[in-house]
């Protein structure tokens, strides 16, 4: 189970920047802090079984991209 941690998402604009270079900058942030991910992950109840599955599943998609990347080297 994920452990809440509090969001703290803060982009100023710098000098001279457009104000849609912020929005891109923001949302740089927003994908890499999981913000979005994690709160579409948490609208609904996932039982445990079903979690396990989901990160298994990752889990060997991961190791089977890595292994065919080893293959081609």
């Amino acid at each position: 189970m994920s452990q809440r941690r509090p969001i703290n998402v803060e982009t100023y604009p710098k000098k001279n920047e457009s104000i849609e270079r912020t929005i891109k900058r923001f949302s740089k942030k927003i994908k890499k802090e999981r913000v979005i991910e994690d709160f579409k992950e948490n609208m609904y109840y996932e039982k445990p079984s079903e979690v396990k599955k989901r990160t298994a599943k990752r889990r060997k998609s991961v190791l089977d991209r890595l292994k065919e990347k080893e293959e081609t080297i």
